[in-house]
């Protein structure tokens, strides 16, 4: 049984006439009724009762009818669904993000892309630094990463999406944090002689970045704790046993116990956020979903 006998089948059920049939399906009436007599052949069974003024369903016309209908329906869905895989249109999408990434840009980014891409299946891995999301890329346990480079893998592409400045987190206690109203900003060198928090793996962009600030202003931070999350540097903080300078993207983070102070600098020191992939990944839905996210007009793609 074929599918194009089906259609034929199906056709001439619902017209009732063969002529009108063969007109619908674009094709001459007597290639229609062989195909047919062939369809009855096979099942072993009339369908139509022929008559010189009509065509009725015989009883296995009738049983057939529904389930032909059904198969066609469910080749035409499949037909379909294939097709926007291979257009990118619908699939699913890991995405690895940064712990702060997490709390501003991740949200936008599912905007975007849940409107632009309806039939994308997102699914997340958060609070990982650089170096882990690089690992994952290169594992092929995540798609897409949003990371602050740079990126050493030379396999991988990037794009900026924001940049962004450091920030002071500081205890609700700290003296840089006033009890009520706005703080004043902060000048870094006022702080060489307070503990920081920083994160603890090798190779962290972001206590790179603090370090290479505090180096600026004159001294070099007192590490006291170390953690491997946003998360518990924010947590550390709150108790009381550190600062911490984070990128701007935490004033979208409220935690009890933690104040933010904006730096005095003249040349603020920065990170990148950025997307990263693998340069030689061939599937659809993540083409479709960079062309989304890396277009000009992208919300994201702008100075913090």
């Amino acid at each position: 049984m074929e599918t194009r006998q089906l259609r034929y089948f199906v056709a001439v059920a619902e017209t009732r006439h063969f002529g009108r049939a063969a007109e619908r399906l674009h094709i001459a009436q007597s290639p229609l009724s062989q195909a047919i007599r062939q369809l009855e052949a096979q099942l072993g069974a009339p369908l139509f009762e022929r008559t010189t003024r009509r065509v009725d369903l015989t009883a296995a016309g009738e049983a057939l009818l529904p389930e032909a209908v059904r198969i066609l329906a469910s080749l035409d869905a499949a037909r379909d669904q294939v097709g926007r895989v291979a257009a990118g249109a619908l699939g699913r999408l890991r995405i690895g993000a940064t712990g702060l990434a997490t709390y501003r840009h991740v949200p936008e980014i599912v905007r975007r892309l849940t409107a632009d891409l309806p039939g994308l299946a997102l699914a997340f891995t958060t609070e990982m630094l650089t170096p882990s999301l690089e690992t994952a890329l290169a594992d092929h346990r995540i798609d897409l990463a949003v990371l602050r480079p740079p990126v050493g893998d030379a396999g991988l592409a990037q794009h900026v999406l924001a940049r962004e400045r450091l920030v002071l987190a500081v205890p609700a206690d700290h003296w840089l944090a006033p009890a009520s109203g706005p703080s004043r900003p902060a000048d870094l060198a006022e702080l060489a002689d307070d503990d920081f928090v920083v994160y603890a793996a090798p190779g962290s962009v972001v206590g790179e970045a603090a370090a290479r600030a505090c180096r600026a202003a004159g001294f070099t931070p007192r590490r006291t704790h170390d953690a491997d999350q946003t998360s518990i540097v924010l947590a550390l903080v709150a108790a009381g046993v550190g600062v911490a300078l984070l990128p701007s993207s935490v004033l979208a983070v409220a935690v009890e116990g933690v104040r933010y102070v904006e730096l005095d600098e003249a040349e603020p020191v920065t990170t990148d956020v950025a997307l990263a992939w693998r340069r030689d990944d061939p599937q659809p839905a993540l083409t479709r979903a960079l062309a989304v996210l890396c277009r000009p007009d992208h919300p994201e793609t702008r100075q913090a």
